[in-house]
C-alpha cells in the first residue's frame, strides 16, 4: 500500500493546483483520517479509499469559482485514467470515482458505498479542529475577506456574511458539519473538533475585547 500511495502522490503533485487548504499535505491528513475512521466502520476497500483520497481533489476550483458544484465530478473523470496506469481494475476504478464524486459538500451527491462515506467524513473533518482554524484565515487571506466584522464579530445584530467576514464561516458552514457525517466514528470526531473550535472563539472573544455570545458556545 505504501508504494501505491507514492505513486499517487507523484500523480497527483504532477496535476494539482494547490493552495493553502488543498495541496498534498491536505491528502495526507484527509488519508490518515481515511484510517481512524476505518478502523472501526464496516471494512472497506482500502485500496479503493487510498486512490480516492489522493485524487479526490484532482481538480479545484476556488471557493468563489461558479462552477466550483461541477469540480468533484470533473475530478473523477481525470482520476480514472490516473487509476488505470496504477493497475486498478473497472470495478476498483468505478468504486474510486463515486467516492471521489460524492465527497464534495458543493456537489450534492449521496455516497452510497463504505469507501464514499469515509473519504466524505474524513475530508469534512479537515475543515475543522486546530487545522479548520488555520485554513479558515488562509482561504481568508487568498480571498481578500477581513477576519471578522469589528462592529459584531459574532453576528448579534446583523445576518451572518462569510462572502465578507472569515469567521461568520463557522456557524454558516463548520459548526454544522458534525450533523452531516455518515459515519459514527466521524460524527465523533467532529464533535471533538468543533469543541475545540468554540474554545478557540471564546479565547478570540477575550482578546477583541467582548463577550462570547450563547449561540456560539
Amino acid at each position: 500500500m505504501e508504494a501505491l500511495r507514492a505513486a499517487l502522490r507523484e500523480a497527483v503533485a504532477a496535476r494539482m493546483v494547490t493552495d493553502a487548504a488543498h495541496d498534498l499535505a491536505h491528502l495526507d491528513r484527509v488519508w490518515a483520517n481515511c484510517l481512524d475512521i476505518a478502523k472501526h466502520e464496516a471494512a472497506p476497500n482500502m485500496r479503493v479509499l487510498l486512490g480516492a483520497t489522493y485524487l479526490h481533489d484532482l481538480v479545484n476550483l476556488a471557493k468563489n469559482d461558479p462552477q466550483r458544484d461541477q469540480a468533484s465530478q470533473l475530478a473523477a473523470k481525470d482520476a480514472a485514467p490516473i487509476l488505470g496506469r496504477l493497475r486498478y481494475s473497472d470495478s476498483e476504478t468505478d468504486a474510486a470515482r463515486h467516492a471521489i464524486q460524492s465527497h464534495s459538500f458543493s456537489a450534492g451527491i449521496e455516497p452510497k458505498s463504505s469507501e464514499a462515506r469515509i473519504l466524505q467524513d474524513a475530508d469534512r473533518l479537515d475543515a475543522i479542529g486546530a487545522i479548520g482554524i488555520a485554513r479558515t484565515f488562509a482561504v481568508a487571506g487568498a480571498l481578500k475577506l477581513a477576519l471578522y466584522d469589528p462592529q459584531d464579530p459574532f453576528a448579534e445584530r446583523r445576518p451572518l456574511n462569510d462572502r465578507l467576514w472569515a469567521l461568520d464561516h463557522w456557524p454558516v458552514k463548520l459548526f454544522r458539519l458534525p450533523q452531516t457525517m455518515k459515519t459514527k466514528t466521524g460524527r465523533d470526531i467532529a464533535r471533538a473538533r468543533v469543541a475545540e473550535m468554540r474554545r478557540f472563539a471564546e479565547s478570540l472573544a477575550v482578546e477583541i475585547g467582548t463577550d462570547l455570545p450563547d449561540t456560539w458556545r
